[in-house]
């Protein structure tokens, strides 16, 4: 299956995971809506609207630079439309616009945990809630939310109950969205990485580079994400998916060039079950027997 012609939508895609899912769908074809605020360049956070528009023409795609803020209503609706009338429909939702602080609940600032409410769930729920009617009429409808699956453990919740809060939003999405337009048959599902993934956000806000060198880059979840959209939307609903799970499921048995930097030992994402067993090693390469 090839997604050429194919509408996404994608929140935050100027730059990380987002721009890396659209960069894979436009060597398709693919036509791309960048749903995202960074209009100007940022001296910590690399890329714009524009600069991803111009990435994805570069990679064969067709790109609609939009400027939207999740936390307003009219400026989704507007993008929807613009979106859909644009490129004669919508054939794909991903939902990755994020916010993150990982703050204990006496030193969460309100204004910070409305932020994280408004952009993870409440904009999740609402780009989704736009996006119905046009999906309704596609050929293979999906909705992707870049969002953990629902394992309900403490340990989780303790440490930063604010982002755990509402980013499990997101997922609570999947699971009712699944249900709910499972007969309009459009696919609902939840991925996420196994690893931290070498983004903005983990080297400002949680690691710096020690951290990015542990990480995978986003072109993991950009393959994970492809599979996803070639499935049957009729059949495939309801998933909470962790990237290289998945992809060996999908007959991927290489991960290794995914790794920011070989001699560092993969650092786990929060969220990941325990129960969870990673299909490949995540050790050093460099301590492996010759």
């Amino acid at each position: 299956m090839s997604l050429a012609g194919k509408t996404l939508f994608i929140t935050g895609a100027s730059r990380g995971i987002g721009l890396a899912i659209a960069l894979k769908a436009a060597a398709d074809g693919a036509n791309i809506a960048i749903a995202a605020k960074t209009t100007e360049p940022h001296p910590k956070l690399e890329g714009t609207i524009y600069t991803a528009a111009d990435a994805i023409e570069q990679a064969g795609g067709k790109a609609l630079p939009l400027v939207v803020d999740v936390r307003e209503e009219a400026s989704v609706q507007e993008a929807i439309t613009r979106t859909a009338e644009a490129f004669g429909g919508i054939d794909i939702v991903v939902n990755n616009a994020s916010a993150i602080q990982l703050t204990p609940t006496t030193q969460t600032d309100m204004k910070r945990f409305d932020l994280m409410h408004q952009i993870n769930t409440r904009g999740t729920f609402m780009v989704s809630k736009y996006a119905i009617p046009h999906l309704a009429k596609a050929a293979n409808p999906h909705i992707l939310m870049l969002s953990p699956p629902l394992d309900m453990k403490e340990k989780w919740f303790a440490p930063h109950l604010a982002y755990t809060m509402a980013k499990f939003g997101m997922s609570l999405c999947v699971l009712g969205l699944a249900g709910e337009l499972r007969q309009q048959g459009i696919a609902v599902n939840a991925l996420w990485p196994r690893t931290t993934i070498a983004t903005a956000a983990v080297k400002n806000l949680l690691g710096g580079d020690s951290l990015m060198r542990a990480s995978r880059t986003p072109e993991i979840v950009a393959d994970a994400a492809y599979r996803i959209f070639e499935k049957p939307a009729r059949e495939f609903t309801g998933q909470f998916l962790i990237d290289d799970t998945f992809l060996a499921g999908e007959g991927v048995t290489e991960f290794d060039h995914y790794r920011v930097d070989p001699t560092q030992r993969l650092f786990v994402d929060f969220f990941v079950p325990d129960d969870s067993v990673p299909p490949a090693s995540l050790d050093p390469l460099s301590s492996k027997p010759a």
